[in-house]
């Protein structure tokens, strides 16, 4: 199981809005089975086999230009954990803990 951070950044918009290219990605996220994803203000987080995320990664890279941009910046993070199965909530309860 793999934790992926993705961000999809259109250019050649003609505006700064970026919120209708996002939810467009999302879209294609909803039809997606077996992955489990969360928005966050700078990205989205995407959790499942890492091959079906790529698979989706490059559907959702293409929204944008469909939406009309001209050109598509795409940052990708992987986190691919072989020693045990590593979740989101996971992650974010370990740092908790810690905090305790």
């Amino acid at each position: 199981m793999a934790i992926v951070e993705v961000t999809i950044a259109p250019f050649g918009t003609g505006s700064t809005s970026l919120s209708k290219y996002v939810a467009g990605c999302h879209r294609v996220l909803e039809e997606e089975k077996g992955l489990k994803y969360q928005l966050t203000p700078m990205g989205t987080v995407i959790e499942g086999e890492l091959d079906l995320i790529i698979a989706t990664i490059r559907k959702m890279h293409e929204v944008p230009f469909r939406q009309g941009a001209m050109r598509v910046s795409t940052l990708i993070r992987i986190d691919d954990r072989r020693d045990k199965v590593g979740t989101m909530e996971g992650k974010i309860a370990s740092v908790e803990n810690k905090l305790k």
